[in-house]
Order: C-alpha cells, then sequence, then structure tokens
C-alpha cells in the first residue's frame, strides 16, 4: 500500500527541504524575537533586528532527524517502508548530481529509493509509460522525474502523468490548484524549505508586505502562494500582503517595492555560485541578482542605507 499524500509529504516531500536549506540564509530585515512561533501569519512583537545568519544546514539536520523518525514510526505501525522512485533522462550532469544528492537523502532517513535511467532520445510515451506503472505499483510511495526534460518532451505533460498523490516534486496540475486554493497537497520543495524557514525561525509574516523576486511556476510563484494566502484557512497562509518582481518590473518601482518590504525573498538568479542566501533556494546572491535586482542586493548589504 502506498503511504497516503498526507504521509508521504512528511516522509519524502521534505526531502528536498533537506537539500535545498543546506548553507546559510541572511535575513537583512524584520527578524522577530521568539523562532518557532505558530501563531496565524507567525505574528510576534514586531521588534526589528539587525541581519541574523541561520544555519540551513543545522535546520536541515534537524528536519533531517524528524524525517527519520517519521519513518520508523511509520514502519513500527505495520506499514511498507516509503520507496522514491526516480525517473532520470539523458547524461545532463547537473541532473545526475542532484539524483545523487536525492538518493543520499533518502537512504539517509531510512527511504528505500531507485533510479530509472533512460537515454536522451527516449520518447513521451515510454516515459508515460513508466510513470503509468509506477502510479499503479504498491510499492512505490513517491514519483520524480528530474528535470529538464529534453527538448522534444512536454514537461507538463509527463509531470501530470504522475498520480497526484505520488507527485513528490508537487508539480501535477492537481497538486498546484489545491495549493492555489489553500488545501493540503504536495508543495514544489524550494518553496517548501522557505515557508519552513519562516515557520521555524519565527519570521512575521501577518501583515507585512513581501516582495518575490522571481516568478517561475516551481519556486517564485508557490512561495507567493503561500505567503499571501489565509491563515485560518485548510492549509494555513502567512496572511501577507505579497508583491512579485521579475526582470520586466522597472527599476524604480523595484526599487519603491523593496523599500516599502519587511520582508524579500530572492527566487531568482544563477544558482551556480553561493555567495549571500536570501530565505528562498540556498544559493541566492549572484551577478545575475545584481544585475536584475539591484535594490534587492543593495538593502541585503546595507539593510540600514
Amino acid at each position: 500500500m502506498a503511504v497516503p499524500g498526507r504521509g508521504f509529504s512528511l516522509l519524502c516531500c521534505r526531502l528536498g527541504r533537506v537539500l535545498t536549506l543546506g548553507g546559510s540564509v541572511v535575513l537583512p530585515l524584520g527578524v522577530p524575537g521568539a523562532a518557532g512561533c505558530a501563531l496565524r501569519g507567525f505574528r510576534s512583537s514586531g521588534v526589528r533586528h539587525d541581519a541574523v545568519i541561520i544555519s540551513g544546514t543545522e535546520m536541515a539536520k534537524q528536519i533531517q532527524k524528524e524525517i527519520q523518525r517519521g519513518v520508523e514510526s511509520w514502519i513500527s505501525l505495520g506499514n511498507r517502508r516509503p520507496h522514491l522512485s526516480i525517473i532520470l533522462v539523458g547524461d545532463n550532469p547537473a541532473s545526475h548530481t542532484y539524483v545523487r544528492k536525492k538518493i543520499r537523502a533518502a537512504s539517509a532517513v531510512g527511504i528505500c529509493s531507485e533510479i530509472i535511467l533512460k537515454p536522451k532520445d527516449v520518447s513521451q510515451e515510454e516515459l508515460l509509460d513508466i510513470t503509468d506503472q509506477l502510479n499503479m505499483d504498491p510499492r512505490v510511495s513517491g514519483i520524480l522525474v528530474q528535470l529538464p526534460l529534453p527538448d522534444h518532451v512536454d514537461e507538463r505533460t509527463v509531470c501530470n502523468g504522475i498520480a497526484p498523490e505520488k507527485d513528490v516534486d508537487g508539480f501535477h496540475v492537481i497538486n498546484i490548484g489545491r495549493l492555489c486554493l489553500d488545501q493540503h497537497s504536495l508543495i514544489p520543495a524550494t518553496a517548501s524549505a522557505v515557508w519552513e524557514i519562516i515557520k521555524r525561525t519565527g519570521i512575521e509574516t501577518f501583515g507585512k508586505n513581501v516582495v518575490v523576486a522571481g516568478r517561475s511556476k516551481n519556486v517564485g510563484m508557490p512561495i507567493a502562494m503561500l505567503l499571501h494566502t489565509d491563515g485560518e484557512h485548510e492549509r494555513p497562509g502567512g496572511d501577507a500582503t505579497v508583491t512579485i518582481a521579475h526582470r520586466y518590473t522597472p527599476k524604480e518601482q523595484l526599487k519603491i517595492h523593496t523599500q516599502l518590504a519587511d520582508v524579500i525573498i530572492v527566487a531568482a538568479g544563477d544558482w551556480g555560485k553561493p555567495h549571500i542566501c536570501e530565505s528562498s533556494r540556498n544559493l541566492q546572491y549572484s551577478s545575475r541578482i545584481g544585475k536584475f535586482f539591484p535594490d534587492i542586493v543593495q538593502k541585503t548589504l546595507h539593510p540600514h542605507e
């Protein structure tokens, strides 16, 4: 029997948070007092402090321990050990690196995993046949298709071929729809990691102005959805007023938005060289962010200017 969607969200989808949280996070704006505030919108005293560096590595270790305990508890109840199937297409070095990290992360918390490796000329029909087989396999708890896929394959079609309850990446149209409707769903890993940082550090979002720099469907959009939605709904949100900025946002408008912001989340740029980190992917500050979002970089480095 496959792990139900909610349970697998705890045991497997959170692995993405562990991978995403490595490194440090710089919180340049208002960071309230006590960590772990569980009130609606994570309200706090509203006291503003200087920049605080949070160790994403330490947070990831803590989450890893929690997942490991959850896996063992699940198994102790007589359930099957969770199993993750990863479909990897082609020979993209970055994709192979990411998959190896995911396999190691799964092993570290007691989740079984496998890699289904296909050549770069694999047909879309064959990939859909594979996802159909994995959907029907009771041994498989979760499925992940490593992106990007070759140009001749439609990523959206393949992602939608995965059963929503086994969609570890949270890219299925049903999971995205449930996210937008404030319902429980599997959430894309990077957005989930940002949300986890906010909750665990007690960052106040209720009634605050938040700028999300980046509008990708896998990162910027789900982050914005989590932050602006109602804190009393089925899947509580952050009750923030969210502005999404992107490369075509006029610089003068971007400056205004960042000056008004209580929290800035950078979900854009070149992920290859970690320097200064904002509360998004753990690899934030780069020449591309400096080019497209100079005011964000300025405010991160010099929050009092």
